[in-house]
């Protein structure tokens, strides 16, 4: 036994438990978090309100539900995960009948001091069953059939709920989360291959469906794949977000305007400066060297996932915190793919950088999963 462990086994079992914890990820996550109330700070003309203060308050509380998520043993979790769906599933439910309606959508429950997106519960909820259904389910049945069909309708029933609200974005990263999940788990590469091709085949449908009675997407989705496709054809109308939005990056240079000169955020022409766009602002007003930096954070904070999760013997543990870097990849890949032009606009907010609280709080949650599977792993 070395002199290092011979001392951490001599600390309190309660206290053991807060030096196992991965202090780098939290500190990772800590520094992403202050780029975002840095720029929030900017946004706002040099103010803490309307978006710095809040969002440092729920990074607080974050914090603080991650430490108490981590400190419980991971089979707890294990055992919550189905629980833990079906409740999520019930918000989405809910969200059709009294759910608050902002900017043409009904995504948000109004809980009086905040309103909770269950879209961004489900997220997390989803991976914590898949989890637990795989860790459950035998390898050697994993690819038959009857088993896959299971986490198919696991993870369709949200998605379709979501897909109403109508929130496009969340019901994209729904699929291609579980079906990570059922990647990494071990399902045969024949069944996503078909899915591929089924997808194809859709995305033919929905084109040939515009202006039909059986129109497969809405109006305003057709016209986001149109400015995807071509920003230049609507510059003052659907590509107006896009169009601002490279115009702030690429008057970013290498370096930068300055913290606060950037003048698209500050003249108020980079829309949702503060949500979706905030990578934007970043790079107008510190460059590439901002923009790789905050990446290169993101980047780090996956690896740390992914070393955990190839660390920890135990298969739910594994699968769990792989699902957690997974989703969280998707979320800044997605984000910022769309914001420099290389995808869709669908409104999915930059993690722990966007404003917003939801998507925040359900985020260290998840990170305090993370954290739980790595200090109760087998060792």
């Amino acid at each position: 036994m070395s002199y290092l462990e011979y001392n951490v086994k001599t600390v309190p079992a309660g206290w053991r438990k807060v030096l196992y914890l991965n202090w780098p990820l939290v500190v990772l996550l800590t520094a992403v978090a202050c780029v975002g109330f840095l720029m929030l700070y900017s946004v706002a003309g040099g103010s803490m309100s309307p978006w710095a203060e809040p969002q440092m308050k729920r990074f607080a509380l974050g914090l603080v539900l991650m430490f108490i998520v981590a400190m419980v043993p991971i089979w707890f979790w294990r055992n919550m995960a189905l629980l833990a769906y079906l409740a999520a599933f019930g918000l989405l439910i809910l969200v059709e009948f009294v759910g608050s309606v902002g900017m043409g959508a009904q995504r948000w429950i109004d809980l009086g001091f905040m309103r909770l997106q269950p879209s961004e519960v489900m997220k997390i909820t989803l991976v914590m069953l898949l989890a637990a259904y795989y860790d459950w389910l035998p390898l050697k049945k994993t690819s038959r059939p009857v088993w896959v069909f299971i986490p198919i309708a696991i993870i369709l029933a949200p998605t379709a709920l979501v897909i109403t609200q109508p929130d496009l974005g969340t019901a994209i990263l729904l699929l291609t989360a579980g079906a990570l999940m059922m990647f990494v788990a071990g399902v045969h590469w024949g069944y996503f291959a078909t899915v591929a091709a089924a997808a194809a085949g859709g995305i033919w449908a929905v084109f040939q469906s515009r202006g039909t009675d059986w129109q497969l997407l809405k109006d305003y989705q057709f016209r986001r794949i149109d400015t995807f496709l071509d920003p230049s054809t609507d510059p003052l109308g659907a590509g107006y977000h896009i169009t601002q939005a490279k115009i702030a990056m690429g008057s970013g240079g290498w370096t930068g305007r300055g913290f606060m000169q950037g003048t698209q955020s500050r003249l108020n022409f980079l829309p949702e400066k503060h949500t979706d766009f905030v990578f934007n602002t970043l790079a107008e007003e510190f460059g590439f060297i901002g923009g790789i930096s905050l990446l290169t954070l993101y980047v780090l904070v996956l690896a740390f996932c992914v070393v955990a999760a190839l660390q920890n013997r135990d298969r739910f543990s594994s699968l769990l915190i792989l699902g957690v870097g997974l989703t969280f990849f998707l979320f800044f890949a997605v984000n910022m793919s769309m914001v420099m032009g290389l995808a869709p606009v669908v409104g999915v907010p930059l993690p722990l950088v966007s404003y917003g609280g939801s998507a925040m709080l359900v985020l260290m949650v998840a990170f305090g999963l993370v954290q739980s599977a790595h200090i109760h792993r087998p060792r």
